[in-house]
């Protein structure tokens, strides 16, 4: 391999050139017949700055073609259509949509800021054409190119860029990053779990401020006679205003859940996709390409005279035999353009394993920032329950010392004067 050819092996992108960003939105009214109603997502790509709307079947058309034209590529796969449609709740159907949602954003910033498929006229049509047109004009904007082999400037040349050891080099980056595709699976179920936590710390103080409320307004007063009558009643209208800190509390909470969901789930979410997707992309290297090729090489070793003997009009052998022998090195060709780009998206996962670190810094952040918030509604809570304990023990003072003296009297009285 020459040193001006090692560009061709190395995407050379660093952490500040990762792309495009993209926002994917839900449209607030839905479209169609009134018991045929489907949901259409709004994209704004920082690049085109042309809002689109797509259906999810205009992404399962653009996803296909994708996979198409770059089938040596890491290509990310959408999310999973509907299985129960119509038996889920209200709940349940807004839930569904906004995980579909955040899957197709993940699907569309991979896209995007992968080097190859950006740049290519699949994605300027699907990020800047009307709705009415978007199926057809990227249908011909395929049919006119075919897939990436036929028109890579070094698809014919795959074998001088590659080392000797690339195959052996291949297995084991495989392997590493199926090692930390593993561990990044573990990392975000964990942080899925503190983030569905956060919600449920939410639902508990806000059902707790609720609680303290109705204890404050819905109980009756003490009677008259009873002990810290008073008392309570001053702490009733304590608890209803203390009710309104638990809600404060309970919002907190539920952004801290937020925050956690947004800035870290869903970032360790996009690394595993991508990681998937390099694993979807070795899988078809080893059942597709080296598959083909091996079969191509089978034919070969076949007598020509076997492929004739059931001619009706006999193809003159050497005419056949060229054909083999062109059959056979396009596979090669392609098996050799097959391992190059493997190898390029290869060093593009290992370019993207450093936002590990951003990540686990958000992390962080999230959390002191989330604890400070909680930490500061709580301190101004406490001042409040400190002067509600004095106000309260104050007529349980006076009222102690009111019968300690009136018991004194009446001892006096009965000892009478000395």
């Amino acid at each position: 391999m020459h040193l001006g050819q090692q560009s061709a092996l190395v995407d050379g992108l660093s952490l500040k050139e990762l792309g495009d960003s993209v926002l994917v939105e839900i449209e607030s009214r839905r479209k169609g017949l009134p018991f045929l109603k489907h949901v259409e997502y709004r994209i704004v790509s920082k690049c085109f700055q042309i809002p689109v709307q797509r259906r999810y079947s205009d992404f399962e058309v653009f996803h296909s073609l994708l996979l198409q034209k770059f089938i040596y590529r890491m290509v990310p796969a959408l999310p999973p259509k509907r299985i129960l449609k119509g038996v889920l709740n209200s709940v349940s159907d807004r839930e569904f949509n906004d995980s579909r949602r955040r899957g197709l954003q993940r699907f569309m910033t991979l896209v995007i800021r992968h080097p190859v498929l950006a740049g290519d006229e699949l994605v300027n049509i699907f990020l800047s054409v009307s709705s009415a047109d978007v199926l057809n004009k990227m249908r011909d904007a395929y049919k006119k190119t075919g897939d990436e082999f036929l028109t890579s400037q070094i698809a014919l040349h795959g074998k001088v860029y590659l080392p000797e050891d690339m195959k052996s080099q291949a297995a084991a980056n495989r392997e590493v990053i199926t090692s930390i595709h593993s561990s990044f699976n573990k990392l975000r179920d964990v942080a899925e779990r503190m983030a569905q936590r956060s919600r449920e710390n939410s639902t508990d103080l806000l059902m707790f401020g609720k609680d303290l409320s109705e204890l404050g307004s819905d109980t009756p007063d003490l009677p008259v006679n009873a002990t810290m009558s008073k008392a309570w009643k001053t702490q009733r209208k304590s608890l209803v205003e203390m009710s309104g800190e638990f809600g404060l509390l309970a919002d907190k909470a539920a952004h801290q859940g937020s925050r956690e969901e947004d800035e870290v789930v869903e970032k360790l979410n996009l690394l595993l996709e991508q990681l998937q997707s390099y694993k979807d992309l070795c899988d078809r290297h080893d059942s597709g390409v080296l598959l083909e090729h091996q079969r191509a090489f089978e034919k070969r070793s076949v007598p020509v005279a076997t492929h004739l003997k059931y001619q009706s009009n006999i193809e003159q052998p050497e005419s056949r035999l060229t054909q083999q022998e062109n059959t056979i090195i396009n596979m090669e060709m392609r098996s050799y353009f097959s391992l190059l780009c493997l190898h390029q998206e290869t060093q593009m996962v290992f370019t993207h394993l450093p936002l590990v670190t951003l990540i686990l810094g958000t992390f962080v952040h999230s959390q002191i920032q989330g604890h400070k918030e909680m930490g500061d509604v709580w301190g101004e809570l406490q001042p409040k329950l400190k002067d509600l304990f004095e106000s309260t023990n104050e007529p349980s003072s006076r009222s102690s010392s009111q019968t300690h003296t009136s018991r004194g009297q009446k001892t006096c009285a009965v000892i009478g004067p000395a």
